[in-house]
């Protein structure tokens, strides 16, 4: 046997770097950005927004892929020689692991960090009757009229809950039978996740509170005779990825309308909740949902990061990179506007 055979026979069979913990890796250096004190604010909430969008279009195609593969039987092992069984473990013991630091990150580095700096995200708790009065208008005129609670019971069977969307789980009492029932209310997505407090405040010293906390602290509205008992967010990943076999398709164009129309009802393949949750709701929701114990994601509150990028562009240059200017090399210059850069002699 040559030397060189020897050398092929006695390769590592983990070698190889999988595809989708790799992945991970790239977005935890995001998150590792996020996590920088060196970084300005404002581009660390940035950062955490990409690492929960990223999150996204993970588990939606790549998460989604895998799973595809395991339920039609075709779970044969990868390329790392590895199963996409295993290969899903590990994605789910890595994936937990970097949800709860980026909801950490948020909590008790940048949030803190940003309202030092003039930038509060409030809780309701902490306004004044003078704010709440002003929240509660804008609500009462802008919010209240979109949303629609349902409730489930024997005649109203688990609503549809759309992918990436913010919900609120709600027990409600009955005053007149004592009987728990459960409802859901969808936070509207065309409402700005952050509303201002006061718009009288300069961004210098302003103040946000979330919508989900400003819907939550009205919800006696919403059930007109009911005792609200307690209140969760949560929210569902589905599967979107999409799959078109070309060379088996007659008409393009409506096998693509067909599959996009089926991503909205992909099967959930991640559960965000907060983790106040009690046990009755998060078993409702994992039953309805038909999902494992490990595609549950608790997290502290808020979750859905993806609302940082509205922050972002508040006007705080302070807190920001400062804007790169871009300047070309003299050599590359020409000596004249007449005159076009001749890049070949610039480098000869």
């Amino acid at each position: 046997m040559s030397e060189a055979t020897r050398a092929v026979e006695e390769l590592p069979g983990d070698r190889y770097i999988d595809r989708e913990l790799s992945w991970l890796a790239f977005n935890q250096r995001v998150l590792e950005l996020a996590e920088d004190p060196e970084v300005p604010l404002l581009e660390r909430a940035n950062f955490l927004a990409i690492f929960a969008s990223n999150l996204d279009e993970f588990f939606m195609v790549r998460v989604a892929g895998l799973k595809r593969r395991i339920v039609t039987g075709l779970a044969v092992p990868k390329n790392v020689g590895r199963a996409p069984t295993d290969v899903l473990a590990d994605i789910n013991r890595t994936a937990h692991q970097l949800q709860l630091r980026h909801a950490r990150c948020f909590a008790e580095q940048v949030r803190p960090a940003l309202g030092e700096a003039g930038v509060h995200i409030a809780d309701w708790s902490t306004l004044d009757a003078a704010d709440r009065h002003v929240l509660t208008e804008y609500y009462e005129r802008h919010i209240y009229p979109i949303l629609m609670p349902l409730a489930v019971d024997p005649a109203h069977p688990f609503p549809y809950i759309s992918g990436r969307a913010l919900n609120l789980s709600i027990r409600v009492r009955n005053p007149r039978t004592d009987k728990v029932e459960f409802a859901r209310l969808k936070v509207p997505q065309m409402i700005p996740r952050y509303i201002r407090v006061d718009r009288r405040e300069s961004v210098d010293d302003v103040r946000f509170i979330a919508l989900e906390d400003l819907i939550a602290n009205q919800l006696d509205g919403l059930f007109p005779g009911m005792e609200v008992i307690d209140h969760h967010v949560f929210r569902v990943t589905r599967n979107e990825d999409v799959e078109i076999e070309e060379d088996e398709t007659e008409n393009l164009i409506q096998a693509l309308e067909k599959e996009l129309l089926r991503r909205r009802f992909g099967p959930p393949i991640r559960l965000e909740i907060s983790d106040d949750m009690d046990e009755t709701t998060l078993e409702l929701l994992v039953r309805e949902f038909d999902i494992d114990e490990q595609q549950v994601y608790t997290l502290p509150a808020p979750l859905d990061l993806n609302g940082l990028f509205a922050l972002t562009r508040l006007n705080r240059s302070d807190l920001k990179f400062k804007p790169h200017v871009p300047v070309t090399a003299p050599p590359f210059r020409p000596n004249s506007p007449s005159e076009r850069p001749d890049t070949f002699r610039a480098i000869a």
